[in-house]
C-alpha cells in the first residue's frame, strides 16, 4: 500500500511539470457515488472520496488526449441492515478503494463545454465486505481480485478561466469479486458476478 500511494504523489509530481512539454494538467477533487451491480442491492448509495490529478494535450482543434490518476473509493450500501421489515435486513455491504487511470477522448462540443468517454484501469488498495459489526474477515479468502477495468462516460463544463465540473458515469466490463470466478453463487444470488457501477462528481483544476 506504501508503494502505491508513493506512486500516486510521484505521478502528481510528474503532471504538475508536464504544462512546459505543451501538456496541460491539473487537480481533480470530488466525490463518487456508487453501486455493485450483482450483489442483490440497489442504488447509488454509497458515497467516497475521489482525488487525483491529470494531463492532457489536443490532438485536433475539436479532440484532445487525457490521461488521470486519482484515488477512489467504491463499493456499495446498505441502509436497510438493521430493518427487520426490509428484504435487505441482514445483506451485507462493500467497502473498496482504488488507485485509478483513467485514459479519455475528450470532443470539444463549444468552448466551455466537453464530452469524453474511454477506459480505466484500476488497483484495489483494499477491498471488504461489512455487516452490522463491522469488516467481515475470511481465512484464506480474497474477497476481491486486484484490478477492476472500465469504461466511462463524461462531460467537462467549463466555468471559470481555471474551474471545471466533470461528471462521469463509469462501469467495470470484468467482475470484480474472487468469488465471481471460483465460487459464483457463495456471496451472491446469481452466477454473472458483480460489477462496479459509479457517478462522479468533481471540480477540476486547470494549471
Amino acid at each position: 500500500m506504501q508503494k502505491k500511494i508513493a506512486l500516486f504523489i510521484f505521478c502528481g509530481f510528474l503532471i504538475s511539470n508536464l504544462q512546459g512539454q505543451n501538456f496541460g494538467g491539473g487537480i481533480i477533487l470530488g466525490i463518487s457515488t456508487s453501486q455493485v451491480g450483482g450483489d442483490d442491492l440497489g442504488g447509488f448509495n454509497k458515497a467516497g472520496l475521489l482525488a487525483g490529478f491529470f494531463a492532457n494535450k489536443s490532438i485536433s482543434p475539436l479532440l484532445s488526449f487525457q490521461m488521470e490518476m486519482a484515488f477512489i473509493q467504491k463499493g456499495s450500501n446498505n441502509p436497510d441492515m438493521n430493518d427487520y421489515k426490509s428484504k435487505n435486513v441482514g445483506k451485507a455491504d462493500i467497502s473498496l478503494n482504488y488507485i485509478e487511470v483513467p485514459i479519455l477522448l475528450q470532443y470539444k462540443q463549444n468552448t466551455t463545454l466537453k464530452i469524453e468517454g474511454g477506459i480505466q484501469f484500476a488497483n484495489l488498495i483494499n477491498g471488504y465486505y461489512n455487516d452490522s459489526y463491522g469488516e467481515i474477515t475470511y481465512s484464506g479468502t480474497t474477497p476481491f481480485i486486484k484490478n477492476d477495468i472500465g469504461l466511462l462516460l463524461g462531460m467537462d463544463y467549463k466555468f471559470s478561466g481555471n474551474l471545471s465540473l466533470n461528471t462521469r458515469i463509469s462501469n467495470s466490463i470484468l467482475p470484480i469479486g474472487e468469488e465471481d470466478y471460483n465460487h459464483p453463487t457463495i456471496y451472491n444470488s446469481t452466477s454473472k458476478g458483480k460489477y462496479n457501477s459509479v457517478l462522479s462528481f468533481a471540480i477540476n483544476y486547470n494549471f
